[in-house]
């Protein structure tokens, strides 16, 4: 029998999952809908441009980031900067209530002037 830290038995924590099929997710269904989903798309090669140059994007910061992450000292300069910028976004936006709708409004703006046609 395996003890946690605190000396408590494991068996005491265990949970067990159900079967519910709900929760299960139908494959057949979900390329159906992406198919169906694809064939209404008028600018096909558009699509594909877009998704290429993401992909080749996401590629590229991958090769940018690793070639930071070789020169010394400036991985834990970033690392300091996004602390730092951690930091401020707290204080800023989440410790105060008052920020906190502020920062809320701001996501609902921006999510209205996303979701807008």
């Amino acid at each position: 029998m395996r003890f946690l830290c605190f000396g408590f038995m494991s068996a005491l924590f265990r949970v067990k999952a159900s079967e519910d099929a709900s929760s299960s997710i139908d494959t057949d269904e979900l390329f159906n809908d992406l198919k169906e989903k694809w064939d209404a798309v008028e600018n096909k090669p558009t699509v594909k441009i877009y998704g290429a140059g993401g992909a080749v994007a996401i590629w590229l910061s991958s090769v940018v980031i690793s070639a930071i992450n070789k020169v010394p000292l400036l991985p834990n300069l970033m690392e300091l900067v996004g602390v730092g910028y951690s930091g401020w976004f707290v204080y800023r936006y989440l410790l105060f209530e008052l920020s906190r709708k502020e920062l809320a409004t701001n996501i609902e703006s921006i999510k209205k002037k996303t979701t807008e046609v």
